[in-house]
């Protein structure tokens, strides 16, 4: 009997974002510390089964309350969903047929959920690799990201950029350039210039995220996308900024200057604030770290962090001080 296990990784972006959604540049590391697993096999009907993320049983409501806030209105099961539906839609469209087999198809998921780690993408990554060896077709991979975007944004009516895709299909770590000049198509989807670099760069690293605290991706984003594409000035210049500072930091990684690397991690963060309104509890995780002596900045969209620090003492301190206000901290494996 047929059956596949697929993994997808979860992501820091390291600098540069939000721009990968506003035509920017952006530089990002799997965190592999951290995965969502999909697994596939041949079954007499096409199944998809429930996960712990899709519960709908609760002792109380007070525990359907916190389930909520910990994991959306939402598990994993319209990911998966949305994902075979366009897989097949896809296929259809460049005239690729199929076989007629059914499978059934479960997933479980440590990414911890809404702070910010692309959880979400990384289900539907595992799930079009199991849908590629099951079915023998091979999207290209420069091509993989788009398709997870469009299945998140078309199918889903979720807001993201390409940023999360990108690095959880090309894995390692990868600068990007999302300028319309380097725009070009593969297989009928957009791409951009993704370049893999060698994660042995970077330089000691760290991610943190808060225990219990998170915020959807949708909501971090749309009142920026709203002013970006009335011509704000302010958000228009902080998006140029954010993708020159990432175009930066790719030099800083290929000269390894650590520490023209931290100042750019944290001006990251410093312009993002001046157009987003944050939540006290994110800005306290950054100013926790900096006071630390570590560079800190947010992974992705809130309620995690990424950093880099210079001794093991300087990580224990971060590691302990981002404890006593709910977060956890780890070292994260790029490879």
């Amino acid at each position: 009997m047929f059956l596949t296990r697929k993994r997808a990784f979860a992501r820091a972006g390291l600098l540069g974002n939000p721009s990968d959604g506003y035509h920017g540049k952006t530089v990002s590391f799997s965190v592999r510390n951290y995965w969502a697993e999909v697994v596939l096999y041949e079954w007499d009907s096409v199944e998809i089964v429930l996960a712990a993320d899709d519960r709908a049983k609760f002792d109380s409501v007070h525990e359907l309350a916190r389930d909520v806030r910990l994991h959306g209105y939402y598990g994993g099961i319209r990911l998966i969903k949305a994902t075979i539906k366009r897989f097949v839609e896809h296929c259809q469209a460049r005239g690729v047929a199929l076989h007629d087999r059914k499978f059934s198809v479960r997933y479980q998921t440590t990414i911890p959920r809404q702070v910010g780690l692309a959880g979400s993408s990384a289900i539907i990554v595992a799930t079009l690799r199991c849908l590629m060896e099951f079915y023998d077709v091979q999207l290209p991979l420069e091509a993989q990201p788009m398709f997870v975007l469009l299945v998140e944004q078309q199918e889903l009516g979720i807001t993201v950029g390409l940023q999360d895709r990108v690095i959880q299909v090309y894995e390692g770590l990868v600068y990007m350039d999302f300028d319309p000049g380097c725009e070009h198509l593969v297989d009928g989807l957009r791409c951009y210039r993704y370049e893999p670099m060698d994660p042995a760069l970077l330089p000691p690293l760290y991610v943190a995220h808060h225990a219990t605290l998170g915020e959807p991706t949708e909501v971090f984003h749309n009142n920026i996308r709203e002013r970006f594409h009335r011509g704000d000035r302010p958000v228009i210049d902080a998006m140029t900024c954010l993708a020159g500072l990432a175009a930066q930091g790719r030099e800083a990684l290929l000269a390894r200057d650590a520490d023209r690397l931290a100042r750019l991690i944290d001006a990251n963060f410093d312009t993002r604030r001046s157009i987003y309104r944050l939540p006290a509890w994110q800005i306290e995780m950054v100013e926790t770290a900096r006071g630390c002596g570590a560079s800190a900045k947010f992974a992705g969209s809130g309620g995690a962090i990424v950093g880099t620090y210079d001794t093991d003492d300087t990580f224990e301190n971060v590691s302990r001080r981002l404890a006593a206000i709910g977060s956890c901290t780890v070292k994260p494996h790029v490879t």
